[in-house]
């Protein structure tokens, strides 16, 4: 069975690498009416990203601004991304708040999320224990779940997608990046896409697949939030979809030693590799881990937060390794 990664690199609005295609002032008049401009937050492969004030309100938005020539050939799938974010709105997904085009550029005005990362947030902190990763995959499942209610499969769940809505210590837990969503009711999936360490063991087979693909994900963002090292890495990305596809990983010592077996089989419950059998995310939402008193209260930071330094770096190129990277060396991959 050969494996082809989907192309389409998702057009993430908090992922930035080069000088700005905009100025200020090329802003539409459209955009400019209704919010005054304010500094840029960034600039990617494909769009720009200011602040922007709402004039009546005074509320600050993210704008993102995407030149229509960057994009050719790709209009369909970000329209399909743009429909996707259109229907959501939810407490702990970012929100498409209005867009805005002309025959030169598109506008997406966005939530403004400001709370950076969660791995930043969890090093930076002095405790952290069980019960505050618990707290924090309730907030996502409880954002799948609703994706979920509406048919849509985000596809690429990744710490890196899950961001904090402002810098308070209350903040919300946000996720974001829709450039992968899907909607079932716009027939079978069946693409192989998404971020490799990630990927369900049904997404490797070709096979229609669905929401249980993201509760996969969480599975693994889980099992990182409480070891800091993920359940699935090989340099050889043969060998890395292969265990995968096994679903094999372990609870190693010593940093498992300190986590309740309550974490250990909230895990596996999520990561099973037949997902007919595998956690919806209303089941791991009544999970005693999740909503009772399992979740234990030792601090794990120590451990934790020196984990997360050391696989930092290669975090980061691992989040640049997306599905669009991976084509030229799964073309040959043949999986059995």
């Amino acid at each position: 069975m050969r494996l082809v990664f989907f192309a389409y690199t998702p057009l993430n609005i908090f992922s930035f690498d080069r000088m700005p295609l905009f100025s200020k002032k090329k802003y539409d008049e459209k955009v400019t009416k209704k919010y005054d401009i304010l500094g840029l937050l960034g600039s990617g492969a494909f769009s720009d990203v200011h602040t922007c004030r709402e004039k009546q309100t005074g509320k600050e938005y993210a704008v993102k601004c995407i030149k229509r020539k960057d994009i050719e050939g790709r209009e369909e799938a970000l329209e399909s991304e743009i429909s996707i974010h259109r229907k959501i709105k939810h407490p702990n997904v970012i929100e498409l708040v209005q867009t805005f085009d002309n025959k030169d550029a598109l506008y997406l005005i966005m939530e403004l999320v400001t709370g950076g990362e969660l791995f930043d947030r969890i090093v930076e902190r002095g405790n952290y224990t069980e019960k505050d990763a618990s707290g924090l995959l309730e907030q996502v499942l409880k954002g799948v779940a609703y994706l979920h209610s509406l048919n849509i499969v985000h596809r690429d769940l990744k710490p890196e997608n899950l961001l904090f809505f402002d810098s308070s210590p209350e903040s919300r837990l946000m996720i974001t990046d829709f450039g992968l969503a899907r909607n079932t009711n716009d027939g079978p999936i069946t693409n192989a896409c998404g971020t490799p360490g990630y990927i369900a063991p049904e997404v490797l087979t070709l096979k229609p697949y669905g929401k249980p693909v993201d509760c996969w994900a969480i599975g693994v963002i889980v099992y990182i939030l409480l070891c800091a090292y993920p359940p699935f890495y090989d340099d050889d990305d043969m060998q890395l979809y292969q265990d995968i596809l096994r679903a094999e990983y372990e609870f190693d010592s010593p940093y498992w030693d300190d986590i309740s077996d309550a974490a250990k089989d909230f895990v596996r419950n999520l990561m099973k590799k037949d997902f007919d059998v595998r956690y919806t995310c209303e089941q791991a939402l009544k999970d005693p881990w999740i909503s009772g008193d399992l979740a234990a209260e030792r601090n794990i930071h120590t451990s934790v937060a020196e984990q997360m330094r050391k696989n930092f770096v290669k975090r980061r190129w691992k989040q640049a390794f997306n599905a669009t990277a991976a084509i030229a060396r799964m073309k040959s991959l043949s999986l059995t």
